[in-house]
């Protein structure tokens, strides 16, 4: 496949042993990040498909994961953050896209883990009975689609193509992100699968919405004033939900990044979004947002040109410190 190289090839064979070596000895949790967002999902879902003493499972599906989890009955347990009682015979547990314990939101058990994630930033403590496997692509998906291209072909039936193809378009948002493995791994997955990708994509962005959510996001584009921040050009507003979709729109209007607020039963949440041109200018939205982390507390992360934060800050707070870091970074020239 194209970008993947012996390393990975070798990385993928250490992670085919890992998991025979535990699931022979009893059930191993596939948990997901706590955003619950379609690459998550469809990390842990494609990778549980792969044996059946995997088990899927979090705190939280998404609004577009749902519907894949309907559509598919796909199997999955929810969680209840610290009050989840793990089995006593559970051998380990995978965490898929989450890039530190508490972007899980759960209490971790005490038991041998693999972490396979993508992003820049990472705060997990391996130890030599561990495996971990970050690899530099733009979705976590991309590396389930490649172990099991490799380990479990027979995995990838149409179902689960379809949960790893929806991971990889929007944590790419829609290819916007991507690279050439990118590309690649998708496809790999139209090729096996059969699926038609325009009637895919339609079916993604025909996503059902109410009128109060309709509202919602009008509401945040109505309420987008521009900040400057130092070299930097920002674009700010509050949503009180569909905040990424809020952030996406606003991400096309030429500014040189986005912040969406949100404030919800005492938890502030930020999601930022910066074009091409801001991320090749020196912009990373998912080390703006580990430095937001530092400053005000909470956890943050993400990628490049998409990322986010949560955490008990006074809204105006999380905002000026992003708004500070963003000043901070310097501009690179580009050639256009």
């Amino acid at each position: 496949m194209k970008g993947e190289n012996a390393s990975m090839v070798g990385e993928l064979l250490q992670l085919d042993t890992w998991l025979a070596k535990h699931t022979i000895t009893g059930p191993v949790a596939v948990i997901t990040g706590k955003n619950g967002d379609m690459d998550t999902i469809g990390s842990a879902i494609a990778l549980a498909s792969s044996h059946p003493n995997l088990m899927a499972c979090g705190l939280h599906i998404g609004r577009t994961a749902q519907r894949y989890m309907v559509r598919h009955q796909a199997p999955f347990r929810l969680l209840k953050d610290n009050k989840t009682a793990w089995p006593k015979q559970l051998a380990a547990i995978v965490v898929v896209d989450a890039a530190a314990p508490d972007q899980t939101g759960l209490a971790l058990p005490h038991v041998p883990k693999c972490i396979i994630d993508h992003h820049a930033t990472d705060g997990w403590n391996i130890t030599e009975d561990d495996l971990h496997l970050k690899w530099d692509v733009r979705s976590t998906t991309e590396v389930v689609t490649r172990y099991l291209q490799h380990h479990a072909p027979s995995s990838l039936t149409p179902q689960v193509c379809e949960f790893l193809l929806a991971g990889l378009i929007t944590d790419t948002g829609r290819f916007r992100h991507a690279d050439a493995g990118s590309f690649s791994t998708a496809a790999l997955l139209l090729e096996h699968s059969g699926i038609d990708y325009q009637r895919f994509i339609q079916d993604m962005e025909d996503a059902p919405t109410s009128p109060s959510d309709r509202g919602a996001v009008l509401r945040g584009l109505q309420r987008a004033e521009t900040t400057e921040a130092g070299p930097w050009t920002i674009l700010r507003t509050s949503a009180g939900t569909l905040e990424g979709r809020v952030a996406t729109l606003l991400n096309g209007l030429g500014a040189d990044a986005v912040v969406v607020s949100r404030t919800r039963n005492g938890e502030t949440r930020l999601t930022v979004r910066a074009p091409r041109s801001s991320v090749r200018a020196g912009l990373h939205m998912g080390h703006i947002m580990n430095e937001v982390a530092q400053s005000v507390g909470g956890e943050g992360g993400g990628h490049d040109g998409a990322a986010g934060w949560s955490g008990d800050a006074h809204p105006v707070a999380a905002e000026t410190a992003f708004i500070d870091a963003v000043a901070r970074t310097s501009r690179k020239q580009v050639d256009q």
